[in-house]
């Protein structure tokens, strides 16, 4: 077992060391409100997957809205400083975020519409920020 905890601990290590995205320092506070915004969208995410799946297209349209798109923009804005994510982050990965609300926004008025081939189409859009993001930003 302990060796197990060893090559886990030197896996991890190399992965870290393989890991080529930016860091992104952010305060303390502001890095738990981003993480919890990021697992927040995850359950946003499957909940739209879920109501399309049931062909509930403008309730997904209204969950995208909601939970995702424009107006879902400034849930920090009320909080102090330290604990805004936005500002801390470079501004790349900030119009990445930007675009990401935007991209709900444009599959929440397909979807509220009741355009199911353009909803559809406009569903990768939905990730497409978050994978982008993930894939060149870290918090940690």
């Amino acid at each position: 077992m302990k060796r197990l905890i060893v090559l886990a601990a030197l896996l991890a290590g190399q992965a870290l060391a393989d890991d080529a995205r930016q860091l992104v320092s952010l305060p303390p506070a502001a890095q738990e409100a981003l993480r919890q915004e990021m697992l927040d969208n995850l359950r946003a995410l499957n909940e739209i997957l879920t109501l399309m799946a049931a062909g509930k297209l403008k309730e997904a349209g209204e969950q995208a809205e909601t939970s995702l798109g424009q107006s879902a923009m400034g849930k920090h804005r009320d909080k102090p400083f330290d604990a805004r994510p936005g500002p801390h982050m470079p501004p790349a990965m900030h119009g990445i975020g930007i675009d990401g609300h935007r991209a709900a926004s444009e599959f929440a008025k397909a979807a509220a519409s009741g355009d199911r081939d353009r909803a559809l189409n406009l569903l990768p859009g939905l990730t497409g920020a978050c994978v982008a993001c993930h894939y060149s930003y870290r918090t940690r």
